[in-house]
Parts: C-alpha cells; structure tokens; sequence
C-alpha cells in the first residue's frame, strides 16, 4: 500500500512513518521539501500552497503518485477533505479522516503536544505509540489521534 502523509517538513509528519513500517510513505509538503528517497519512504512537493483548492490538489497528487491512502496533517487540509473523502473514495482513495459529520468531536481548539498517537482504520486501531490495546471504535473512525493517556479523548492529531 502507498500511503500520503501530509505536512513533510514537520516532526509531527515523520513520527507517523513507525506507524508504517510495511507499507510506502511518501511525505509531502507544500513548497521546498527536501529531495530524499528510500526504499520506505520519500519525500516530495505539492507545488505551492494554495488553500482554495485543497482538495483539488491532493486528488490530483494522489491520483499522479498512485496513492491508496491520505493523512492530511495540516489543520486547513482536514474539512476540506473529510467533506470531499466520497470522491476519493470513488478513485480507490481511502482518507483517513473521521467522517464530515463526526469531524467536530475530535478537533481541538487548542495547540497540545499529544505524547502519544494511535491510527484507526476503519475503527480499529492499527498502530499506538504508547503501545495501548484499543478496543474497535466507531465503524467510520479513520485517522491519527493524538491523547497523552489511554483514557483521554482523542483529538485529531495536525499541525
């Protein structure tokens, strides 16, 4: 599986890359990004940043780069997708984004430093930081939460 993790030039983006150690990532990032290619992993530009047409871009990326699956990182990508995850889907895009009407529960209206992160996929938990067990979660739970203890309410985990 090809995996997009947006916003490439941050600590936040390149944390994400444990959580996947059997598939590609290709890290990506709007403007310069650096030129760095591995077997696991790459690095590449979406162009310049252009926040009318998120979406647009990002499909058309996908779309070039054969990708399977998007984590939007930046936290001006995550409506614009989550309300456009249906046309992705129609190409074979899975976008890890809780649904549009679930959106609101797990963004934070302030700046955390989460300790630890989990990946849900289709509602079950694929990958936690802090090595918790979750148990499956809402079917249409997709995305990258971040929570300091097992105990806490997830929120989304962005830039």
């Amino acid at each position: 599986m090809k995996i997009l993790i947006t916003g490439a030039n941050s600590a936040k983006a390149l944390k994400l890359l444990k959580a996947f150690p059997n598939h590609f990532v290709l890290l990506a990032d709007y403007g310069e990004v650096p030129g760095i290619s591995t077997a696991n992993y790459a690095f590449q530009s979406l162009g310049i940043l252009n926040k009318e047409s998120i979406a647009h871009i990002l499909l058309n990326f996908c779309i070039t780069n054969s990708i399977d699956s998007v984590i939007p990182m930046h936290e001006f990508e995550v409506e614009p997708m989550a309300k456009s995850s249906v046309l992705f889907n129609e190409y074979g895009i899975h976008v890890l984004l809780p649904s549009d009407n679930q959106l609101f529960k797990y963004i934070s209206n302030e700046k955390n430093t989460y300790q630890n992160f989990a990946v849900f996929v289709h509602g079950e938990c694929v990958f936690a930081s802090g090595n918790e067990i979750f148990i499956k979660r809402e079917e249409e739970l997709n995305g990258v939460f971040g929570y300091n203890t097992a105990d806490d309410d997830f929120k989304l985990f962005t830039l």
